[in-house]
């Protein structure tokens, strides 16, 4: 798409393209003289950044309601921002499954997809999956794959700047893969890989619980739990991309895994069977005295690992999601965990995005590259440095 500036490289034109298209984007098909009052802008400059826009296919003129022209004679000229010039495609990567969401520019989901696959999966047919999905909901949504501007993925593991994923436990062959350079192949445009936890504090903070904090945690329960936080608005990944690996503090003196943690019997469950965990929480709910005791011991582990990321990063909210059911036995323990330790103890909730809050942030990875992009003045929340 390039940058809006019509080959010219001024800042004073950068940013007043920025300024005028954020305002269009932001209002209900405006008239310049709308703009010129919304941007503070003079005419002359508006009609002259319209125009560009316009002649880059991003904006397009509004077509009067039939009344309206009836009742004013010719009405003013009214533009949108065309949502529809490209799209945006939100992958997530998972031991279980893979899900796909495509949005237009405006980050508005217009299809959605997703398949299982098996934990046991090679790296090479979880990939083949994952492209299959795309080509499912691209087929039934009637986006051509040239329209695509940017791809998100959230997947396990830690991940580098490039998209290799240096260290992942959750999938067989992860460790060492060049992710975003294999699903490179499949597109022709940037594809950026986040950890999964990352892209689902994003999405929370996006649209789910966390919409009114800028300093937030998010725990990504499961056999590895994982967390992604949020400083100050922006997306904080560490020195090298490691930041909130929470499922390795059991090996800081706590040796048992939390497969151990929650087995009924004297085996641990299988590692990454989330069915198991959820036939275990299922059985707690019924009131199953082993299966309680499980759940418990679990969920003191969790609060304890999420007690020390708390008091490092001081949030105002921690957001807990991973698995569907069950996790709400964890959110008084927790609360009355931090109180204890810390001064001013963070709100605590459950995710609102459920199992859609990866892929969810994965699109809002996309269309934070492509803002990036079209507004061209400062960096984005999940930009990296």
């Amino acid at each position: 798409m390039g940058r809006l500036t019509g080959g010219d490289p001024s800042l004073l034109r950068r940013i007043n393209s920025a300024v005028v298209l954020h305002s269009l984007r932001g209002a209900n098909s405006p008239t310049l003289t709308d703009l010129t009052r919304i941007t503070g802008l003079s005419r002359p400059t508006v009609e002259g950044v319209v125009e560009g826009l316009v002649e880059a296919g991003l904006v397009v003129e509004s077509v009067p309601e039939e009344g309206e022209a009836r009742r004013q004679g010719r009405p003013a000229r009214r533009y949108r921002f065309r949502a529809e010039a490209g799209h945006l495609l939100g992958i997530e990567i998972g031991a279980h499954r893979v899900a796909v969401l495509i949005s237009g520019l405006d980050g508005r989901i217009i299809g959605a997809g997703s398949r299982e696959v098996s934990e046991t999966a090679s790296a090479d047919d979880r990939l083949e999956r994952v492209r299959s999905v795309v080509a499912d909901v691209l087929r039934r949504t009637g986006v051509a794959r040239s329209s695509l501007r940017a791809v998100g993925v959230g997947s396990p593991g830690i991940v580098e700047a490039d998209g290799t994923v240096r260290l992942s436990t959750a999938l067989p062959g992860w460790t060492g893969l060049p992710l975003g350079e294999r699903l490179s192949r499949s597109f022709r445009c940037p594809v950026l890989v986040e950890n999964d936890a990352n892209a689902a504090a994003v999405a929370e903070h996006w649209k789910g619980a966390a919409r009114e904090s800028d300093d937030i945690v998010f725990v990504l329960a499961g056999l590895s739990p994982g967390a992604g936080s949020l400083i100050g608005g922006r997306l904080h990944r560490g020195f090298g991309g490691a930041a909130g690996e929470i499922g390795a503090l059991h090996l800081l003196g706590r040796e048992v895994t939390p497969e151990t943690l929650l087995s009924t019997t004297d085996e641990p469950l299988p590692p990454l069977d989330e069915q198991a965990v959820a036939e275990v929480f299922a059985l707690a709910r019924s009131g199953d005295e082993q299966a309680r005791e499980a759940v418990d011991r679990y969920n003191q582990r969790l609060v304890h690992d999420v007690a020390a990321l708390v008091l490092a990063l001081d949030p105002e909210l921690v957001v807990i999601g991973g698995w569907a059911a069950g996790l709400d036995g964890v959110l008084e323990p927790l609360r009355t965990e931090l109180s204890r330790y810390c001064l001013r103890p963070p709100q605590v909730t459950l995710s609102m995005l459920g199992e859609a809050a990866v892929a969810t942030g994965a699109l809002r990875v996309a269309l934070d590259h492509v803002e990036e992009q079209l507004f061209a003045v400062e960096g984005t929340a999940t930009a990296r440095r």
